[in-house]
């Protein structure tokens, strides 16, 4: 059987669980070297040894948010071979709300966590790859960038700058033979929205919304990004794609079955007052 990727090394963040690992599968089924990035131990071995692969799985340990740990996790998964292959997956807000209510140190920290983390891990890979010939980066972005997701806080804001930055690093870094790409899913059935993929006023509403109609799987996500880190999407660069069931299309989910029993009729509406009583 033919392996594109044999030969080469992967790194995954946020490769313990969800649309991370269903890369890390992905890519490891045609033959990268994969190493599984996390903050959790325990998840990331369970993860790795959950991989049926031609190589081994590996994994380490280090917070994104972290120069440090990541510029580490980075030379660890490029050990065994080139590094050619990048798919920034970790990611995620505590920031939710109003913007009225919005908490600033949950904003500042699912900024420094989407934002930021996707800079360093794509610092410190784009200078492995780019000692050894160049590779590929894949950001995992939101529809939330682009259609706005009406109290989601700094959640979009976060994976907007994640979007422009795919944008930036492709001009600068295709002169060392990396690309860099992007992936927004839609609603994927993963532990992380798993009340929200139950049925329900959300779930209806999402759904209206998906030309496609039906809930992504990781999977979906996974297949895209096993295209933009192979031989077949060589010249392609600077690209977000839609994985979404044709969400983008029309507008962003309404929250406000969710969000009004928390913070009030009128809060949602933009007018200042106390939240309901508990």
């Amino acid at each position: 059987m033919t392996r594109p990727l044999e030969g080469t090394a992967a790194l995954v963040t946020g490769g313990g669980s969800g649309i991370g690992l269903a890369c890390a599968r992905r890519l490891a089924a045609d033959g990268a070297a994969v190493t599984l990035c996390g903050r959790t131990e325990e998840r990331l071995a369970s993860a790795a040894k959950e991989i049926d692969a031609p190589v081994e799985v590996r994994h380490v340990v280090a917070d994104v948010t972290d120069e440090q740990q990541i510029a580490a996790a980075v030379a660890y998964a490029a050990g065994p071979a080139p590094l050619r292959a990048v798919v920034h997956s970790a990611g995620g807000s505590t920031s939710i709300g109003p913007i009225g209510a919005l908490d600033t140190d949950a904003w500042r920290a699912t900024l420094e966590l989407n934002a930021t983390g996707t800079m360093l891990t794509l610092k410190h890979a784009a200078a492995a790859m780019a000692r050894t010939g160049g590779g590929s980066f894949v950001a995992i972005s939101s529809i939330a960038s682009s259609n706005t997701h009406r109290w989601f806080g700094a959640y979009g804001v976060s994976k907007a700058a994640v979007d422009h930055l795919v944008a930036l690093a492709a001009d600068e870094l295709g002169g060392a033979g990396i690309r860099v790409n992007g992936i927004r899913p839609g609603l994927v059935r993963t532990e992380l929205v798993a009340g929200i993929a139950e049925p329900g006023p959300i779930l209806d509403d999402y759904l209206a919304c998906m030309p496609l109609g039906r809930i992504g799987e990781p999977e979906d996500i996974a297949e895209a990004a096993r295209f933009l880190t192979g031989p077949e999407s060589s010249w392609l660069t600077g690209q977000v794609i839609n994985v979404d069931g044709g969400h983008h299309l029309r507008r962003g989910p309404d929250y406000r079955a969710m969000f009004e029993p928390m913070f009030g009729a009128d809060a949602l509406n933009g007018i200042p007052g106390d939240r309901p009583e508990e």
